[in-house]
Formats: structure tokens, C-alpha cells, sequence
């Protein structure tokens, strides 16, 4: 089966996210990843974007009873970028959690823009 689009993580906020959580979780996510990664249309059960969040899109991850949520996005429509995530408790996605999503996909472009400038 053929790679249809990247998946990296942005600065260590989901590799901090994800060393918290346990093996079985950790597993979980990663097959999660794997779908994104290797299916072209990806099921919104797995990946669905954020209302009001322009290109912000959440990886929908259960295990047991218990649901988290990898917040990510596009960069040229083959490269998703993992942000921070966490475990939901409550039906509606705290606004907090989509407010620093959205700020950290602001500075990668930012970042990104600024690298070009500058070469």
C-alpha cells in the first residue's frame, strides 16, 4: 500500500501528549495515523475538521470509553501536522484547546513564511 500523505508532529506538543497516555492508547493513535496516512478518503469517525476553525481538523481516537483528540492540519494537502491533544471529558471540544490548536497552526506558517524570506 502506497503513502498518500505525510503525517509529522509540530515542535514536541504531541509527542509530550503522547508519552502521557498509556501503551494501548499510544497504539490506538498510531493506527489511527496510519489511516491518515494511507487511506485517500479518510472517514470523518477518524479525522473531521473543526467548525469556526479555518483548516483545522481533529483525529478522533477511542479506546474503551474513554475518547482523546489530536488536533492537526493540512500543508499542501499531503502533509498533516499533529499539534497538541488531549483526552475529551465533555461532549462539545473546550474552546481553550481549539484556541491554542489554532495558535500553533498560525505560527508553523508563520515560521514557515519566514524561513522562505529569509533563504
Amino acid at each position: 500500500m502506497e503513502r498518500v500523505r505525510t503525517v509529522v508532529a509540530y515542535r514536541n506538543y504531541f509527542k509530550e501528549f503522547l508519552l502521557e497516555q498509556t501503551p494501548k492508547v499510544q497504539d490506538k493513535i498510531f493506527k489511527i495515523i496510519e489511516i491518515i496516512e494511507f487511506q485517500e478518503r479518510i472517514p470523518s469517525k477518524y479525522l473531521k475538521q473543526i467548525k469556526g476553525a479555518q483548516g483545522l481538523y481533529e483525529a478522533r481516537i477511542s479506546f474503551s470509553s474513554d475518547i482523546w483528540r489530536v488536533f492537526c492540519f493540512f500543508d499542501k494537502d499531503r502533509l498533516v501536522i499533529l499539534l497538541n491533544g488531549f483526552q475529551k471529558k465533555t461532549q462539545k471540544t473546550p474552546k481553550s484547546e481549539i484556541e491554542r490548536a489554532e495558535k500553533l497552526m498560525n505560527e508553523y506558517f508563520y515560521k514557515k513564511e519566514d524561513r522562505y524570506e529569509t533563504e
